[in-house]
């Protein structure tokens, strides 16, 4: 919990039917409250209708703001940002919430508990408010998933830096509904898949969680491995949560382990997941090297590792997430003869890495996420 300053409560009720994005803030620190704001109105043409320095004066105030998105602190006075979620939702249902904390691994418990309630995306912040006007990192991805969730497309956007404008550049894509469009889908495989590889980011813990039980049985037969955007508290605590779901071992990589079959391997935050052959073994590589897709660990550099050892024997997914990591990947499968297969605009967060995975010519399927589990179950009998 960043410290907190005196009490403030804004409210903008007359620009409740603004035509711009609406967002909430509701923090007990009354700089993160004001910073926040004016990074938003002044850098994205966003409208702060309300801020809020705890949850019951948000719940008072919300419904009449009907915000689109809202930036909810997970430690305050009184009632926290978690169990606040259900009530939020209730009453603005409409809503994306993003949860923000300083990155502990308690914290990072939460934030994962959030998403299962409901919460669309988390964002690490400065462990002090004194670091707020120089977290030039923490604005940027702010940013980034403020951007990605917000569902009016007619709002113009100012990058805050040129770093800023070449990143919207990359996690631009084109949404092509699959009714209208005349790309045509690649065949499956003919071979047995021998691996199964997994690419996600925004939204991709709650998709994992659905698909992982319904396919966990088959890591008895094949290797399984996960890239999903996280930082390395956070991947830890998705491999415990995935264990406990699913039934079976799920746990971060480590550096020149043996894949195996009979577990589910997760990329460790900040770091790149590749696979490599060692004394005539498929083993994990962990590089420590510049972000890929503005990603680490990114999901394009463990499909393209996969391609020279494993062939048109790869099943890859590819899931919910903004940008465009893993389309270039999913590609390098797709001409090697391998199977790709990817979320549907309707059921994906943010139809951001499964959109550019479609828009390649890449993918042999794109699914709900409810029919992808029986779907690669169907294909692997």
């Amino acid at each position: 919990m960043l410290q907190s300053s005196s009490p403030s409560i804004h409210m903008d009720p007359q620009h409740a039917t603004s035509d711009k994005i609406k967002m909430v803030i509701v923090d007990d620190a009354v700089v993160v409250r004001g910073v926040t704001s004016r990074w938003i109105e002044a850098e994205l043409d966003m409208h702060v209708a309300g801020t809020f320095k705890n949850v019951d004066e948000t719940l008072k105030g919300i419904e009449a703001l009907k915000p689109d998105i809202i930036l909810l602190d997970i430690d305050m006075p009184g009632m926290s940002g978690l169990d606040a979620i259900p009530l939020i939702l209730k009453l603005v249902p409409s809503s994306s919430i993003i949860m923000s904390s300083t990155l502990t691994r308690r914290n990072a418990e939460i934030s994962m508990k959030a998403l299962q309630l409901g919460a669309k995306d988390y964002v690490p912040k400065p462990e002090t408010t004194s670091g707020m006007s120089t977290a030039e990192g923490y604005k940027l991805e702010l940013f980034q998933k403020i951007r990605a969730l917000s569902r009016k497309t007619h709002v113009n956007s100012k990058p805050v830096t040129k770093k800023a404008e070449e990143h919207e550049s990359q996690l631009t894509t084109k949404a092509v509904s699959s009714a209208n469009s005349a790309i045509v889908m690649r065949p499956i495989s003919k071979a047995k898949p021998k691996i199964i590889l997994i690419g996600s980011s925004t939204g991709g813990p709650q998709a994992l969680q659905a698909v992982i039980p319904e396919i966990a049985s088959l890591c008895k037969l094949y290797p399984i491995l996960i890239t999903q955007h996280m930082p390395a508290t956070f991947t830890a605590i998705l491999a415990e949560h995935l264990a406990k779901s699913s039934g079976v071992p799920v746990r971060e990589a480590t550096h020149n382990c043996e894949l195996k079959i009979g577990e589910i391997l997760v990329a460790p935050g900040g770091l790149h997941m590749v696979l490599a052959k060692q004394d005539g073994k498929t083993v994990v590589k962990l590089e420590d090297s510049p972000p890929i897709n503005f990603c680490k660990p990114a999901v394009d550099p463990l499909f393209k590792s996969a391609v020279p050892i494993y062939g048109n024997a790869i099943l890859s997914l590819v899931l919910t997430g903004m940008g465009s990591d893993g389309a270039n990947g999913a590609l390098e499968i797709a001409n090697a003869g391998g199977t790709v297969i990817a979320q549907d605009e309707a059921t994906s967060v943010v139809w951001g890495m499964p959109g550019a995975t479609y828009n390649a010519k890449a993918c042999a399927a794109v699914l709900p996420l409810n029919e992808i589990g029986k779907f690669i179950k169907k294909l692997t009998s």
